[in-house]
């Protein structure tokens, strides 16, 4: 999944994939640390690349979680709505 993080930012087709795996139930409750699964780290990092195509796979990654991961997910970036989350890897 790093690896496609690292792609992400010049290839819209691993942005694509990112996104694909963080709906996956398997990253969805596989935490990496606390709360934040693999699923997050997916959409953290689509956010992190900064482009068009991985912001709106993001976006998309977001609002498939569940009203609450979505709360927790925005306090843990820091931001009130997933447009203004701006997280560095």
């Amino acid at each position: 999944m790093f690896e496609l993080v690292d792609r992400a930012r010049s290839d819209d087709d691993a942005a694509t994939r990112l996104g694909q795996l963080s709906r996956l139930p398997a990253l969805r409750e596989d935490r990496a640390a606390h709360l934040v699964s693999l699923a997050w780290a997916a959409i953290i990092g689509l956010l992190a690349t900064e482009t068009a195509h991985a912001r709106a796979s993001a976006y998309a990654a977001f609002e498939a979680l569940s009203r609450s991961e979505q709360a927790d997910f925005l306090a843990y970036v820091q931001a009130e709505r997933i447009e203004d989350a701006h997280p560095r890897i």
